[in-house]
């Protein structure tokens, strides 16, 4: 990002790290603990990883939904997340809470084709609080403890930057 596009609000996802920064201007006003992907940085589709690159918030789904709210397909069932619930669906990839649905905005790398990163669904999200945070465990998105998805959904608008890095050194 140049010094103009690092005016105002925008976010910084460090993979080596595993954090997530908000940045008023060169401020950091926000820092959080994530879990990206497991299988590391990437941007093909189905490969389940988390892409890299410049891109935007392109939409705030669950702004109104209940902490622990359950998405599926960016719509809420209706269940609100339960250790029972969770033993019951062992299996489920769990997003919660708020999502946060990036899009890439460079050609070729993380938009269109083959590695069009919204079209891969990769969002920032909420996740149950007994995943743990600071460790690559998702299947490509960046989850969020429930109360910190919460707080950064507020504090961003639609449209805010989002730099994914595998380093901050990268930054």
């Amino acid at each position: 990002m140049t010094a103009t596009q690092r005016r105002g609000r925008w976010i910084l996802i460090d993979l080596a790290r595993q954090t997530l920064e908000l940045y008023n201007d060169r401020r950091v006003i926000a820092h959080y603990a994530v879990s990206t992907a497991l299988n590391g940085a990437g941007e093909q589709v189905n490969s389940g990883c988390t892409p890299r690159g410049l891109h935007i918030i392109r939409a705030k789904i669950g702004g109104a939904a209940p902490k622990g709210a359950v998405f599926i397909g960016r719509r809420p069932t209706g269940e609100i997340y339960t250790s029972a619930l969770r033993a019951a669906q062992p299996q489920r990839d769990w997003i919660l809470t708020r999502i946060l649905w990036l899009s890439g905005t460079q050609l070729g790398f993380n938009r269109l084709g083959n590695v069009d990163s919204m079209r891969r669904y990769i969002y920032l999200h909420g996740t149950p609080d007994d995943e743990p945070m600071g460790v690559p465990r998702s299947h490509g998105c960046v989850r969020m403890r429930n109360d910190d998805i919460i707080e950064l959904y507020a504090l961003v608008p639609a449209g805010t930057p989002v730099r994914i890095v595998e380093s901050a050194r990268e930054a």
